[in-house]
């Protein structure tokens, strides 16, 4: 049976995203790679990152890639509806990735493939046996009229819900110490920026793979 691998939040950590990816026992033929969001801002590599996901896309035929709140914040950075939040909350590393890379320092730093990368983020992916999403789901609303800042933000009200939403949600945005498995959710962001592991799941049969 076809396998999903599904990677959490990265935020610029480039070596641990390829040291992952020699790790996981994914066939790029007939598997489906889903990454959930986050991978910009305060790690210190986040062009490396955008770049290999974009060569990723080139060779992988299943792939997915979801918006993260931080891509949210980047957008919202770049067409002036909010500034300071993003700078807040890591997102000076990014400018600066990507300003390390221009030649003219006046220019627009962020290539249009990379800005095409973004605008082309996915809020959710559903398949028949899950729903993957960067930070969950509200409760008793259905996946179709879940609202997009829930789906980038939402926390404590989904991480500790009980509620059966039809299928297990697979999110990150939290930092956890490990992988949270429950009969309604599994939780991969175990924090790779702050210094622990950037986690791949293997599904349906929920194997972890750390780097």
């Amino acid at each position: 049976m076809d396998k999903i691998f599904a990677i959490g939040d990265i935020h610029g950590s480039f070596d641990q995203l390829q040291d992952l990816m020699q790790k996981i026992p994914i066939d790029f033929t007939s598997d489906t790679l889903v990454f959930i969001g986050d991978y910009i801002d305060r790690g210190p590599s986040s062009v490396e990152v955008v770049e290999y996901l974009l060569d990723l896309k080139k060779r992988v035929p299943e792939i997915i890639f979801l918006k993260g709140n931080h891509e949210d914040m980047l957008e919202k950075y770049l067409d002036g509806t909010d500034r300071f939040t993003y700078l807040l909350n890591g997102g000076q590393n990014t400018l600066d990735s990507y300003l390390s890379k221009t030649d003219r320092k006046d220019s627009f730093p962020i290539p249009a493939a990379h800005m095409d990368f973004f605008k082309s983020l996915r809020l959710y992916y559903e398949t028949e046996a899950y729903i993957f999403v960067h930070a969950g789901l509200r409760p008793k609303v259905s996946l179709a009229s879940q609202d997009s800042e829930d789906l980038l933000w939402i926390r404590d009200k989904f991480i500790y819900s009980k509620y059966n939403f039809g299928k297990p949600v697979v999110f990150g945005h939290t930092p956890l110490e490990k992988p949270l498995v429950e009969r309604n959710k599994i939780g991969i962001d175990t924090g790779a920026v702050y210094g622990n592991a950037l986690t791949c799941v293997q599904l349906p049969d929920i194997i972890f793979f750390t780097a």
